[in-house]
């Protein structure tokens, strides 16, 4: 079969490889159909985390059962599925208590597509087929009513937005909402989306890029455009993704006191053995909630599902290029906010 994968820095190829084959009764195969580049992608394949050996590459899908294992219930072949974009078992303490990104059986970073990281080479998504180690958890039936493309990032960078809000909305309905978002593309309008979805009284969107700023207008959300030298308000409940320590900054300024801030960064830019600076007085003194971690996908995609089948939640909204499956290897290294790669089904 074929996978794209990157083979150094910048350099991306489809090669033949094995094809994978059930090993298990509690197994699936599943063939993608339509992947989206996660935020992450692009620096893993410009080798910011090192590229020591090929690598293959994509975590976020929909696809189609091919074959499924005699103990793997509520599924058929042939069905489209949202496949979680970390391999989580669904049965453990830590996937019982909804933290199935720290999965008891798998080792750390235990995600497709992402070898670089976690030093295990578990397949990617764009791919002819992969293997579905824990079906029964790792599976979401996509409802015949949503279209393949418009659940792509649904795997990860959906989820990973709306976390960052739906707690706290919980806990403090209909509060005013900022987005600070400082260069990672994807997520951050996904958070401001998910935000509005839940009910926030308002949701600004404070960036510096001029693309990110203008989808968030379409989108909902008052654009506040910023150096992230002077916040213009503080808030009860600020997001936090990117990639700077003065986006970071900002975030934290811009959180009144007893207010929550959630990060969904992970400063991939920091150079190796590099912190980065959080000032804990200003968070002690005024008492600021600060969440940070990643998001838990197996747990999450039932109620985010829910949510877009309802048409309260349009992901699509977010997609701002579409190629084919050919084209992959070029389109995978162009700027976009959020890149789809569909195949013909």
């Amino acid at each position: 079969m074929r996978q794209l994968t990157c083979t150094g820095p910048g350099q991306l190829e489809w090669r033949e490889t094995p094809s994978p084959v059930l090993a298990s009764d509690g197994e699936a195969l599943v063939r993608p159909l339509a992947v989206a580049r996660c935020d992450i992608d692009l620096f893993l394949a410009r080798g910011l985390f090192g590229c020591e050996e090929p690598f293959a590459l994509g975590h976020e899908c929909v696809g189609v059962v091919e074959a499924l294992g005699d103990a793997v219930r509520g599924f058929e072949v042939g069905q489209r599925v949202v496949v979680s974009f970390q391999l989580s078992c669904g049965a453990c303490a830590s996937c019982a208590a909804g933290h199935s990104a720290n999965c008891d059986r798998m080792p750390t970073l235990s995600d497709y597509g992402m070898q670089p990281l976690s030093g295990v080479e578990y397949g990617g998504m764009l791919s002819d087929r992969i293997r579905v180690p824990f079906a029964d958890a790792m599976l979401r039936p996509v409802p015949d009513t949503l279209s393949t493309a418009a659940l792509a990032s649904v795997s990860d960078n959906v989820l990973d937005g709306y976390r960052t809000v739906a707690p706290h909305l919980a806990e403090q309905p209909g509060s005013e909402v900022l987005i600070v978002g400082h260069g990672i593309p994807s997520i951050p309008l996904y958070a401001a989306q998910a935000a509005l979805a839940l009910g926030a009284l308002r949701v600004d969107f404070a960036s510096a890029d001029p693309d990110s700023l203008d989808l968030a207008k379409r989108l909902g959300c008052r654009p506040v455009e910023t150096d992230f030298e002077r916040p213009e308000g503080r808030y009860p409940i600020v997001v936090d993704a990117g990639l700077s320590p003065a986006g970071l900054d900002y975030a934290i300024r811009s959180t009144r006191p007893e207010g929550i801030l959630q990060s969904a960064s992970f400063y991939p830019g920091v150079s190796p053995g590099a912190s980065v600076p959080v000032p804990l007085g200003r968070l002690y003194t005024l008492g600021i909630r600060f969440f940070i971690g990643r998001c838990h996908a197996c747990a999450l995609l039932p109620e985010v599902l829910e949510l877009i089948e309802a048409g309260r939640l349009q992901p699509q909204d977010v997609t701002t290029q579409v190629v084919g499956w050919e084209e992959a290897p070029e389109a995978f290294l162009e700027p976009a906010i959020k890149l789809i790669i569909e195949r013909d089904e």
